[in-house]
């Protein structure tokens, strides 16, 4: 009894090319981020992929729409998977951000609780992606014959993922630098439970009842998450 999760931020943008932070602007692939896309569609094809859901931002529903295209299946969007928001820094530089707020952005980098102004923080982030998640678990019942795939931004990705392994937040910043159409790789399994007698069966389910445990909507909010692996993909 296992669920397997695909987190995969999109291709590369001109602002990404040029170190401009896009936050929620909803800015468009470049010529190589489609490129990047294709490629890693026909990576991801392999997966063994059953539903595929995005960001509502243009770059992370294009990207998605490459990996749907080749397993004929639909691209759900949510908003609550967009980047941060990062608020009065949206649309400069990383030299514009530094010179007007020095120091700012490392301790955005490495404090997930603080925001820049006007905007939110990873936490904040975590937290609604994390619905997203949550929500998927109880109402997917098909998710253990398949993979989920989400495609969404790094600060997303990043946020998300120490979330699911409930990481405290002076743990976060040891996920950084996602590249374009990479990946974070996640397993659901029954969380452990002192003194269960069956290391498949840990969601407070006897085995007597089931030998072969699933995970339903009335035990889902137990999984324990793993990570299978950080930044995994082929990159241009």
């Amino acid at each position: 009894m296992t669920r397997r999760l695909i987190l995969l931020r999109h291709g590369q943008t001109e602002y990404n090319a040029t170190s401009r932070m896009q936050g929620q602007l909803d800015t468009e692939l470049s010529d190589l981020g489609f490129q990047q896309a294709a490629s890693a569609a026909s990576v991801l094809v392999q997966k063994n992929i059953t539903h595929v859901f995005s960001s509502d931002l243009s770059r992370a529903f294009n990207t998605a729409s490459a990996v749907a295209a080749l397993i004929d299946a639909e691209v759900r969007v949510d908003k609550r998977l967009r980047e941060t928001h990062l608020g009065e820094w949206q649309a400069k530089t990383h030299p514009e951000v530094d010179s007007e707020y020095p120091g700012a952005r490392a301790q955005w980098r490495h404090d997930p609780q603080w925001a820049p102004p006007g905007g939110e923080s990873r936490v904040d982030v975590a937290r609604r992606a994390r619905q997203v998640v949550d929500e998927l678990m109880v109402s997917l019942d098909d998710w253990d014959e398949g993979t989920v795939l989400i495609v969404a931004h790094g600060g997303t990705i990043n946020a998300l993922t120490s979330n699911l392994l409930d990481l405290a937040y002076d743990q976060y910043p040891m996920f950084s630098g996602l590249g374009n159409t990479c990946w974070a790789q996640l397993t659901a399994r029954p969380r452990y439970y002192a003194g269960s007698e069956n290391p498949e069966d840990d969601l407070k389910i006897s085995s007597a009842v089931s030998n072969s445990p699933h995970f339903e909507g009335n035990n889902v909010e137990n999984a324990q998450w793993y990570l299978d692996g950080w930044n995994m993909g082929v990159t241009q």
